[in-house]
């Protein structure tokens, strides 16, 4: 007997990663965490291209280098393990008002309204694949 059994009351029982779920959750993960990288340094070194294209969205140019800030943080903590449901979260956040915005302007629907979309899949596709935390929490089983 455990010497703490609340220690374990919540633990569910996974198969174990394989090699090859493992391998992609992490390519997946990494060109995530890249894009992401990318986006936030363009925000804070505000070229004139990304600076047209967020005051086109409705922000005022004085939010961009925030903008970067915080989502150069919320990478951080996706990159990090212990970090990375919580950054998954804030990620999750910061593209749904990328669709907010795209939405509010009359972008194209495919192109530009759901790109964070799809980006959010390959976001937590990449942490579902290799962290087995999440498929217990989240477990896709066919019927």
């Amino acid at each position: 007997m455990s010497t703490n059994p609340a220690a374990n009351e919540f633990e569910i029982e996974t198969a174990p990663v394989s090699k090859g779920s493992l391998w992609t959750g992490r390519i997946m993960s990494i060109l995530s965490i890249l894009f992401f990288l990318m986006d936030a340094v363009m925000k804070l070194l505000k070229p004139t291209f990304v600076v047209d294209a967020t005051v086109k969205l409705g922000y005022q140019e004085g939010v961009i280098q925030g903008l970067g800030i915080a989502l150069l943080m919320c990478t951080i903590l996706y990159a990090i393990p212990g970090t990375s449901f919580l950054g998954a979260i804030l990620l999750t956040g910061y593209l749904g008002g990328a669709v907010a915005s795209n939405v509010r302007v009359g972008n194209p629907l495919f192109s530009n309204v759901l790109f964070p979309v799809y980006f959010a899949f390959v976001l937590w596709g990449g942490l579902y694949l290799r962290d087995k935390r999440l498929r217990a929490l989240i477990p896709l089983r066919g019927s």
